[in-house]
């Protein structure tokens, strides 16, 4: 059950998504306000919700409205022209969260005020459908009950894990934010690979699709890591074995994922400069 009133700042494809989420959870669409300049026709989860109260700028929010939670889901680009907007809010001491990719917890207290209860979250995609995780880090400032329902808020979205160093947001920006896309380009390639095989394209790209939403599922599901279930896939000598040899030799596909994690941290770290 999600409580208390929430000022949702941006409704792209995520903030629908956490809206989704929410919804299930029980929460009231009364207790929730949506900032979004591109406006109620933009957010598709009005369809479902006609009591949702969506608004183009700070300035249109009633002055007696007192969110507990203000979230920030802008494009990173424009933050720092847009949050300083609610810094009225911060007098009413709300939890401020944050799934805006490389901005820091010091960069919304420069725009916010020193003592802002800030917490920083980064989730991925799979959000849209439940099945997201999201790595979460606190402020000092963050009380044990602002913590919990910034926990309960990113749980409608999949798994929530919490760190204490905020420098690993950038690996983590990396590898999970990131991640999906990786996976995307291998289920792309697997299907282009297919084809030059000689496979018709329709079904070149449903082997791919399903290859890698299955064994993503069976991952998921089991209690072996992903070296034992790729062992338990390949028979010595076997067609398995002779593609992982290709893909397992010096300059594959272990060095290549290397470096693009390492350059994904890199412009993540360049991106909260």
């Amino acid at each position: 059950m999600i409580e208390g009133t929430i000022l949702l700042v941006g409704c792209g494809k995520m903030g629908n998504a956490l809206l989704e989420g929410w919804f299930k959870r029980g929460l009231n669409p009364v207790d929730v306000m949506i900032v979004e300049p591109a406006g109620r026709a933009s957010i598709s989860i009005c369809d479902k919700h006609r009591a949702l109260t969506v608004l183009a700028k700070a300035q249109d929010i009633p002055r007696d409205f007192r969110p507990d939670v203000i979230i920030f889901a802008v494009k990173p680009q424009v933050a720092a022209a847009i949050i300083p907007e609610y810094e009225a809010f911060m007098r009413q001491h709300p939890v401020v969260l944050s799934i805006l990719a490389g901005k820091t917890i010091s960069f919304f207290k420069s725009l916010l005020g020193p003592d802002t209860a800030v917490v920083r979250a980064m989730p991925n995609t799979p959000a849209a459908i439940g099945k997201g995780i999201s790595v979460l880090i606190a402020a000092p400032e963050v009380s044990p009950e602002q913590r919990r329902v910034c926990e309960v808020l990113m749980s409608a979205a999949g798994r929530v894990t919490w760190i204490v160093d905020e420098v690993l947001m950038d690996a983590v920006t990396a590898v999970s934010g990131s991640g999906p896309a990786y996976v995307f380009l291998l289920a792309e390639t697997l299907a282009a690979a297919g084809r030059a095989a000689g496979l018709p394209q329709e079904l070149a790209e449903q082997l791919a699709r399903a290859t890698v939403a299955g064994s993503g599922a069976l991952l998921d599901h089991s209690t072996d890591g992903a070296a034992v279930l790729r062992q338990n896939v390949t028979s010595p000598n076997g067609t398995t074995a002779a593609a992982l040899a290709v893909l397992m030799a010096d300059g594959g596909l272990e060095k290549l994922m290397y470096e693009a994690v390492a350059a994904a941290t890199k412009r993540s770290k360049e991106l909260s400069g």
